[in-house]
């Protein structure tokens, strides 16, 4: 399955690792809305099934706390 190389991947977030369900090169931060490039993901949460850019926008959706208003998606990051 192919895809142009600026698609948004579509992921599955786990524990500790996650799987590209849609291919695609990047993601989106939950909390920013910046690109993500695949390579570079670090940070996500298994429970609300969403990505962060960097520590400091895991804990930004700390403090808000709740579901994302972008998409359901926090807990299970890798910090």
């Amino acid at each position: 399955q192919s895809f142009t190389p600026d698609q948004e991947a579509k992921l599955q977030y786990g524990p500790g690792e996650f799987r590209v369900v849609t291919p695609g090169n990047h993601v989106l931060c939950a909390v920013t809305g910046a690109r993500i490039a695949l390579e570079d993901l670090r940070y996500w949460s298994a429970l609300l099934q969403e990505a962060y850019a960097s520590p400091e926008a895991v804990l930004e959706r700390a403090k808000r706390g709740g579901r994302s208003s972008r998409r359901r998606r926090m807990a299970g990051s890798r910090c």
